[in-house]
């Protein structure tokens, strides 16, 4: 059986001919290779590191597993689908809503095993059925609504947790992640998060040895004289050692919460395989449900451990197109790199002490990305919104999510926020489409964001153009 580990040398071992890449069973020379792996962890590593703080789990974990998460995604996808599984950013603002019910670590990860099922179920579904079925029940307008209403849903915890911490780091953080993301180029804009961590990590140990102690809320939320920067934690970490491990504990009240992730999930596997086919040259349609199926596998350990759930990573992707070296080898090697950096419990500690004003002005252009991308699903796919049908389910979901409504059922059952503005989207465009007019049931597009052709021949207006 081929598992895709096994790799030509491409060339002479050392750098890609002019114009030529290094295709996903290539590779170059073992150090080399190394040193690419390293540089993918580093690109994960903002986000990756970021979201595990940002939902109270063991960072150190985090990056163990993500490592575990990316091997078994390369197995199961044969080496053809070259990839990085982090820490998913979609779920910070489900872990932000169990934990303020009342949820613990283990009621975070036991919600997010459920969805990682479900992402299992949904990737075998395609591979039988085909990638029409995410168009059917999730065109682009409720897809694209969906991950809006979750990242826009998270503006409250930045506004009231992370920015009062330290308002003035909070807003040149803001600034300087953004000039990163805007001003640089290739590989470093990709590590911007990274490089925001560390300019807010040096600005807050600065700020305490020329201003001393803030007077502010602390990460409890109690106002108090504490410094930005405490490290105390660090001397007391071990430099070798096993994260901090826990089982999962399900709730209805928690699944139900997390269960809309799915859609974003679903999104966001699409657009990563349709990008790695579009830069590789391969076809990778008849791959994009083992994908699905295996990122769902994938979370599924980690949060069976206590870890955080992993999906593919944008930031990868970038690297990959800048060195036009798509060798899987490489993403083993990133993998290998993961596991001994969460063998590290110092590593751990000194991530866990990123200062409260430092994520502030992180999380407010990480939130804001995430809400607009799904927007850009919009785009892509063309979506009318002067199409009432369109229109209001996406609308009033929206409104939901973001402003947090409740809806009480019975004393013991209710859904908002997220969950229910998702119900809202979902149920509300298929509802209203069974009764609007023909007028408005316009043929939409075929294919949902991130995924190439269905048909062989390509849509119809493929086909023209091709004639």
């Amino acid at each position: 059986m081929d598992l895709g580990v096994r790799w030509k040398l491409h060339g002479d071992g050392r750098t890609p001919a002019p114009g030529a890449v290094v295709r996903p069973d290539e590779r170059l020379s073992w150090p080399r290779t190394a040193g690419l792996g390293a540089q993918h962890v580093v690109a994960m590593f903002g986000a990756s590191f970021v979201a595990p703080v940002l939902m109270g789990l063991d960072p150190n974990l985090a990056i163990m597993m993500s490592g575990v998460a990316t091997m078994v995604f390369l197995l199961a996808t044969r080496g053809r689908v070259p990839s990085y599984l982090g820490c998913s950013l979609s779920f910070v603002g489900v872990a932000a809503v169990i934990r303020a019910d009342g949820g613990s670590s283990a009621t975070v990860t036991g919600a997010v095993f459920v969805v990682g099922g479900a992402l299992f179920l949904v990737g075998l579904a395609v591979r039988k059925f085909g990638a029409r079925i995410i168009h059917a029940a999730m065109p682009p307008v409720v897809t694209g609504a969906v991950v809006m209403l979750i990242g826009f849903n998270l503006a409250p915890v930045t506004a009231s947790t992370y920015w009062p911490q330290d308002q003035w780091t909070a807003l040149f953080v803001m600034l300087f992640t953004g000039l990163s993301v805007v001003c640089l180029r290739g590989f470093w804009s990709r590590i911007a998060i990274f490089l925001g961590l560390i300019f807010g990590y040096v600005l807050s140990w600065a700020q305490d040895r020329i201003f001393g102690q803030i007077h502010s809320a602390d990460a409890s939320g109690k106002v108090t004289d504490h410094w930005r920067l405490d490290l105390s934690g660090v001397g007391r970490a071990d430099w070798i050692g096993l994260p901090d491990f826990h089982g999962p504990s399900f709730e209805w009240s928690a699944i139900l919460v997390a269960l809309p992730v799915v859609i974003a999930l679903i999104a966001e596997n699409a657009g990563h395989v349709k990008a790695v086919g579009e830069m590789t040259g391969d076809n990778l349609d008849d791959k994009l449900g083992t994908a699905i199926s295996a990122d769902g596998v994938g979370s599924m350990l980690s949060t069976a451990v206590g870890g955080p759930p992993n999906t593919t990573y944008s930031e990868n992707i970038g690297v990959m197109a800048a060195t036009r070296v798509y060798s899987t080898a490489a993403y083993w090697a990133a993998a290998g790199f993961a596991l001994l950096f969460g063998l590290c419990p110092k590593f751990g500690a000194v991530v866990a002490a990123v200062p409260g004003g430092v994520l502030g002005g992180i999380t407010v252009i990480l939130y804001g990305m995430i809400g607009l991308l799904g927007a850009q699903i919009w785009l892509n796919a063309k979506v009318d919104l002067r199409n009432p049908l369109n229109l209001v389910p996406a609308a009033a979901g929206i409104i939901i999510g973001v402003g947090n409504v409740s809806m009480e059922f019975t004393d013991t059952f209710s859904l908002s926020g997220i969950a229910l503005g998702t119900v809202v989207v979902i149920t509300g465009y298929h509802a209203l489409r069974a009764f609007a007019p023909a007028h408005l049931k316009t043929q939409e597009p075929l294919l949902d964001e991130g995924t190439s052709s269905y048909d062989p021949g390509g849509s119809e207006e493929d086909q023209r153009a091709k004639s």
